[in-house]
């Protein structure tokens, strides 16, 4: 079946959106000199990071710090800005990509380490780096449901431990070109996370409304990109393209249907290069200076990188704003939700 599936909201509302910076910052000259012996064999330039890709800089967790445990402080954050008490949420979500083992979910340390009733639910979805979008898709519908009143949607991601096996692989003797640009997007990862708490519209009038939005599949293109703990594996022209296509077929059959995104104070996108971001605002039509730009100072984040960068916005947006948040994750899935703040 071809068609966007469509998601209308009527009592949702985001209360709070929090974000955790890692401490580490390495710069892609950094990255370079890491790789400086296969660059110099394979006759690569260094800079290509921040020529190509635009990625300047990317952090990495202090030592002894786990991916988890940041998840549990964005949603300690979000649940104070909110003002709720643990006792009060129903769900858990956690979208993160990163997992240290296929079992339990990770959502059940976050459930613990926060001090969450049995009574609230917890569970992974893990959708690439649309995965945040898609938890508060169905945290909302469960909101509008009457089945919980609160739920916590959390993102972390650890970088590091995927780009140290690829420095390696990558500096071994027998490296190609063609393994230096399908491994090149692993070196735009970075890490950080993110948490959102989403509430009843009703019992929070100053809120801001999650109104609903559209998401599409092109599961045809689920090969492009492919990723775990050993490496990514990124056919970058054909995901850029494939996606491109997915995003304006979505873009254009939403306003057939009823959504007007043409006139947005903000578009908070999924953050990944320089080509993408650009591509994406020439083939809608965005307004460039409504399209706030993090991959510069934090690369690729995955499904932490959206709200991440709605919590950087959210001390500019005013009361009435429109916000669309949307992205493309590997499989090929993309998503569009519209908030009024």
């Amino acid at each position: 079946m071809n068609g966007n599936a469509t998601f209308r909201h009527n009592n949702a509302a985001l209360l709070a959106v929090t974000s955790v910076q890692a401490p580490v910052v390495l710069s892609s000259a950094e990255f370079d000199e890491r790789l400086a012996p296969s660059l110099k064999r394979l006759r690569l330039s260094k800079k290509l990071l921040e020529r190509v890709a635009g990625v300047m800089e990317r952090r990495w967790w202090a030592e002894g710090t786990e991916f988890d445990d940041a998840a549990v402080e964005a949603g300690g954050k979000a649940m104070a800005e909110a003002g709720i008490e643990p006792g009060q949420v129903g769900l858990l979500i956690n979208t993160s990509v990163t997992r240290r083992n296929l079992e339990p979910s990770v959502a059940s340390k976050v459930h613990h380490k926060l001090g969450l009733p049995s009574s609230a639910m917890n569970f992974d979805v893990a959708n690439a780096c649309l995965g945040f979008v898609n938890g508060m898709t169905l945290a909302a519908n469960m909101i509008d449901s009457g089945q919980i009143n609160y739920a916590l949607v959390v993102a972390a991601e650890d970088a590091q431990p995927t780009q140290e096996t690829t420095f390696n692989r990558l500096n071994a003797a027998d490296s190609t070109r063609e393994d230096y640009l399908r491994e090149f997007a692993t070196l735009t990862l970075g890490s950080g996370a993110a948490a959102a708490v989403i509430g009843p519209a009703d019992a929070h009038p100053g809120a801001h409304r999650i109104l609903g939005g559209v998401s599409r599949a092109g599961t045809e293109h689920h090969g492009l990109c492919v990723g775990g703990p050993a490496g990514m594996y990124t056919d970058t022209k054909g995901l850029l393209d494939n996606g491109l296509e997915l995003v304006v077929n979505a873009w254009d059959e939403a306003h057939q249907s009823g959504w007007d995104w043409r006139s947005m104070d903000r578009y908070v996108t999924h953050q990944v290069s320089n080509s993408y971001t650009n591509a994406i605002i020439k083939a809608v039509g965005l307004v460039r200076e409504r399209v706030p730009i993090t991959f510069p100072k934090w690369g690729n984040v995955g499904p932490a990188s959206l709200p991440m960068t709605l919590s950087q916005e959210a001390a500019t947006l005013k009361p009435g704003d429109r916000v669309l948040c949307m992205g493309v994750g590997s499989g090929l899935n993309t998503a569009m939700m519209e908030l009024a703040w």
